[in-house]
């Protein structure tokens, strides 16, 4: 498994994150917890979860606790409040999902704008607090509007990560953007890797997110087939070459 520092945050982070907000899909919490061990025994440190999927966010935190692995993984999970006092009451409750006591990478969740140092939602003051308590260790936006995502790069605030969806049917452009957030030192996590299930070709898929070595891809997992799927390819990645770059361009000319 290859590891990355995500951006100015410092953490060692997998190449592979474990999107783990559809484990309420999973038949049973011993096959969540068998999925978490699949992933960290083949090397994956990194997961992603929210408290907008609260049954998801416990069985996570349930497997991690189970395993006894907390202090090797890094743990992402998001909050959609508006408020201070809005994240005070989600931090608390994702705090209690997964069972611990701090949180290595908190994120605001569909941000149609950033918010402001001094704002009065008060949610940057709450935020620096957290962090200065320890609850949250870093901190980060999760958004799809390209224009909250490109106002991070001028901000006065100094966000360590951005989630951004990021696949090989995006537009050329957005390849530059991943390179200005590497430029500007912000970690960028790649959501939907296979834009929401388009993409079926996983090898593929993974083989272009690998060009960009600041890309972390959040891979959605509901099962074990699927599991070793991604990380089979994350072992034995494709060859970039002109046939395997000709066939990226024939899906791209498919979808769009």
């Amino acid at each position: 498994m290859d590891y990355v520092i995500l951006g100015k945050s410092n953490l060692l982070v997998s190449r592979t994150a474990f999107g783990a907000m559809t484990l309420d899909r999973v038949d049973s919490q011993e096959s969540v917890n068998a999925l978490v061990k699949q992933a960290y025994d083949d090397g994956v440190n990194f997961f992603d979860t929210s408290v907008s999927t609260l049954e998801s966010e416990r069985r996570l935190g349930e497997a991690i606790q189970s395993l006894g692995i907390r202090n090797d993984v890094v743990l992402a999970t998001k909050t959609a409040a508006r408020s201070s006092d809005e994240i005070d009451e989600d931090i608390n409750r994702s705090l209690c999902n997964l069972k611990v006591d701090y949180i290595d990478l908190y994120q605001l969740e569909n941000s149609h704008k950033l918010p402001l140092l001094d704002g009065p939602d008060r949610i940057m003051e709450k935020l620096l607090n957290l962090k200065e308590s320890g609850l949250i260790r870093h901190f980060g936006i999760v958004t799809e509007n390209l224009d909250v995502a490109l106002s991070m790069l001028s901000s006065d605030v100094q966000w360590e990560t951005v989630q951004f969806p990021f696949n090989m049917l995006c537009p050329v452009e957005i390849e530059n953007v991943v390179k200005d957030f590497y430029n500007k030192n912000i970690g960028f996590i790649a959501m939907r890797p296979l834009c929401g299930g388009i993409v079926t070709n996983i090898p593929l898929a993974l083989g272009y997110l690998r060009q960009f070595d600041s890309a972390v891809p959040v891979w959605g997992v509901e099962n074990s087939e699927q599991l070793q799927q991604i990380l089979y390819f994350t072992q034995n990645p494709p060859n970039i070459d002109e046939k395997f770059m000709r066939e990226v361009e024939e899906q791209r000319d498919f979808f769009n």
